[in-house]
């Protein structure tokens, strides 16, 4: 699990007025109507799909700006997270990258409220850069000697690409044993979607099906092959209020301010689609 946190010193909440003598602090251009129960302050653990990485980097920088709460970003796969919560891991706020991982928390009695979805996304193809296997299209990951790259059977990327292999095996001119031989040229399983998109960039794999948002935050270091209609299967991200939390309050104005104006641009500048 690797965890970042947003710290920026020196930055006034939006709307207080600099002391008496000092200079006022350069203006955010983000702004928001945040819930008067963030406005206090404080910090949050958010803990958040890997494939949010950027998105939510950026958006703890403007949240901290419209609302003065700090966040604290652990990023791993959702299935890996949602283990952690069950575990006892100080967490405030869960944001996974399907629902099944929040909803299994809900039922759990985990959590406080219910589950918010807040982001949409949608599956391609990836290759490194030059496409040296030459893939063409999907159909050519059944082909020999292709060493596709996957994550973990429970993590959410993998649970959308076995959907989107079954499809396509559908297809006409797909093999009738496309989803075997797609799973025999599986190489290497990595512990979320970040991984996976990682080895391709490296060249250490030759196709792998991950998020849009990935293939855009690799830009040039991966080529994308679009998938048929038939094989997208809809990405959707949803959220809880850890129940253990001491800052439920604090992570419910979070998700509202997420599911807003300010958070869903964010989001969408990214590659994500609006729920």
């Amino acid at each position: 699990m690797q965890t970042v946190t947003s710290v920026i010193a020196a930055l006034a909440i939006a709307g207080c007025t600099a002391a008496p003598g000092s200079s006022s602090p350069a203006q955010s251009s983000v702004t928001s109507s945040v819930p008067s129960a963030a406005s206090s302050g404080g910090a949050l653990t958010i803990f958040a799909a890997a494939s949010l990485r950027a998105a939510f980097e950026e958006a703890a920088t403007a949240y901290q700006l419209a609302a003065g709460v700090t966040l604290t970003l652990s990023l791993d796969a959702s299935s890996a997270l949602r283990t952690q919560i069950e575990q006892g891991a100080p967490a405030d706020v869960f944001a996974s990258a399907d629902t099944r991982n929040a909803q299994a928390l809900v039922d759990a009695g985990l959590v406080d409220g219910e589950l918010v979805p807040f982001a949409g996304n949608e599956l391609t193809l990836i290759v490194p850069a030059g496409n040296p296997a030459g893939i063409e299209t999907p159909a050519d990951l059944a082909g020999d000697d292709v060493r596709i790259i996957a994550a973990g059977e429970e993590v959410p990327i993998t649970q959308y690409a076995v959907q989107a292999v079954a499809a396509l095996g559908e297809l006409d001119g797909y093999p009738t044993d496309f989803a075997a031989a797609y799973e025999a040229n599986v190489v290497s399983r990595e512990d979320n979607v970040a991984a996976v998109r990682t080895k391709i960039e490296l060249g250490e794999g030759d196709a792998a099906i991950v998020y849009v948002t990935d293939a855009i935050a690799s830009g040039r270091m991966v080529e994308q092959l679009d998938l048929p209609a038939e094989a997208q299967i809809p990405a959707t991200y949803a959220a809880v209020v850890v129940g253990a939390s001491g800052q439920r309050e604090a992570g419910r104005a979070f998700l509202d301010w997420l599911i807003g104006t300010d958070g869903q641009a964010i989001l969408e500048s990214y590659g994500f689609t609006p729920v």
